[in-house]
């Protein structure tokens, strides 16, 4: 008995190029998509599995908690339904999970026991909510993660029903913060659990992210930042009434825990691939993992289960961001078609990561890319920063509302490492802006003395950038 794609191949034609990719996130999706497109070109024929736990297509899991803030309905975020890809000749599988490996084999085992052949493995197995013990062990309804579509109805289920006075989130992160924000909207009495010393830490200084938490204050949700444990969590007929933090007990009818996610690397372990100290899969620069050090070419990584090497800092760490995997996924679209087409001008390489990133918290839009000035100092990089606000157009048009930015500069080179920004409008592009000046290495001098377009109705003759970049040089 050939094994199933095998099967498959023979029925496209004996040469046709199997792909399977592993994980139907974000991840998987865009080296699908990006496959699909120049799939054509491939002489012998290139025919695509891939394999998801879920039974939905392709969904937006960035956009499930605007759902949760009744934006619109969870089934919006669903992009592309499994018959968009069936249609397009992908063996596109849902509520199937690969249980093993073998990269020898070039074989992958499902958990029906069918095993698969493939030409060349994609894993993109994403990452695993963390979860306390304390939380494990009380097995209590009421309390959830945000990890996925799954998390977000049980979560929109939980909230509307009767009785739902109190919410409880355990973190700091934009998950968190998204999750207290839909229940404050919702209008239970919000208490969110964080740590020292403010919000959004990997993104933001203290003082970026005290702005975060005194808007969040103004909608009525409670912060504790101290170093105050978890320590229980109390039910009623095996529900959740309440959380105890310290020796507070604090009212909880509903909980979201939020602390951070793993990379969900099982699989790729088992089967011998290398995992590094962050615990996600190591890849080479066009996202091949790695065994014993020595790279495997038909099997790549990328996304949430992978780590990759900061733009800055040079050191590995997880960049757990769509648009990083969105990135990567062209990368290993780009050289798996450039080998079956004999096309090295299609072979490409991942430069290190960046992480830009922007959220809406309650109407306050929050940007970021490059280090903090924490993660800067851990890795022995002296810094200055500068801090500006400022109106982003002429006061008297309307919408002229304000922005916080901070820039931070290498000490020696004044050159740009890190932005941070705070606001109602104009974040999203000036991230974008500042991920282009990091990689060009402009320097505060630069930005000061640069050109910038100016309309009154959409921009400031000296805009807050040129304040930032003045300040750090104590020229204000």
């Amino acid at each position: 008995m050939l094994p199933g794609s095998m099967q498959q191949r023979r029925g496209k034609g004996e040469m046709a190029k199997e792909v399977v990719i592993i994980g139907g996130g974000i991840s998987g999706i865009f080296v699908l998509k990006n496959l699909l497109a120049k799939k054509d070109e491939v002489k012998e024929g290139l025919h695509v599995t891939l394999l998801k736990r879920e039974k939905s297509g392709w969904v937006s899991v960035c956009g499930l908690p605007y759902a949760l803030r009744r934006w619109y309905e969870i089934d919006k975020t669903e992009i592309n339904k499994p018959q968009f890809f069936i249609d397009q000749g992908v063996d596109f599988r849902t509520e199937t999970e690969a249980v093993q490996i073998s990269v020898e084999e070039r074989m992958v085992t499902l958990d029906t026991s069918e095993v698969l052949s493939y030409d060349y493995l994609v894993i993109a197995t994403g990452r695993k909510p963390s979860v306390p013990a304390v939380v494990a062990e009380a097995k209590l309804e009421g309390v959830y993660t945000l990890n996925n579509e799954a998390d977000a109805r049980k979560i929109e289920a939980a909230m509307n029903k009767e009785g739902m006075k109190h919410a409880f989130v355990r973190g700091r992160g934009i998950n968190g913060l998204q999750a207290a924000v839909a229940f404050a909207t919702k209008g239970l009495k919000t208490t969110v659990l964080g740590g020292p010393p403010s919000l959004l830490p990997s993104g933001l200084d203290p003082d970026m992210g005290d702005m975060v938490k005194e808007w969040l204050e103004k909608k009525g949700i409670r912060f504790i930042l101290e170093h105050k444990p978890l320590t229980a969590l109390k039910g009623d007929g095996g529900r959740l009434k309440s959380v105890v933090v310290g020796d507070e007990e604090i009212p909880a009818d509903i909980a979201v825990i939020a602390i951070g996610a793993e990379p969900n690397t099982k699989l790729a372990s088992n089967a011998g691939i290398d995992v590094g100290a962050h615990g996600g899969i190591i890849t080479d620069k066009v996202m091949h993992v790695q065994r014993s050090g020595c790279p495997i070419a038909n099997v790549y990584a990328l996304g949430d289960c992978v780590e990759v090497i900061d733009g800055i800092t040079h050191r590995s760490r997880l960049s757990q961001y769509a648009s990083t995997a969105v990135v990567q996924a062209k990368i290993i679209a780009d050289n798996i078609l450039g080998e079956l087409t004999g096309r090295p001008e299609l072979y490409s390489s991942y430069e290190p990561c960046l992480s830009p990133s922007v959220a809406d918290i309650s109407g306050l839009l929050v940007g970021s890319v490059g280090v903090t000035t924490e993660a800067a100092r851990m890795a022995g990089i002296k810094t200055i920063s500068g801090k500006a606000t400022k109106l982003i157009k002429a006061r008297y048009f309307p919408g002229a509302s304000s922005l916080t930015l901070k820039l931070i500069f290498d000490a020696y080179t004044t050159k740009v490492l890190g932005a941070q920004m705070v606001g109602e409008a104009t974040v999203a592009e000036r991230v974008n802006e500042f991920t282009v000046a990091i990689r060009a290495g402009i320097t505060a001098r630069e930005l000061r003395t640069m050109e910038r377009s100016f309309d009154p109705s959409l921009a400031q003759l000296v805009d807050v950038t040129i304040d930032a970049a003045e300040n750090a040089l104590g020229l204000l």
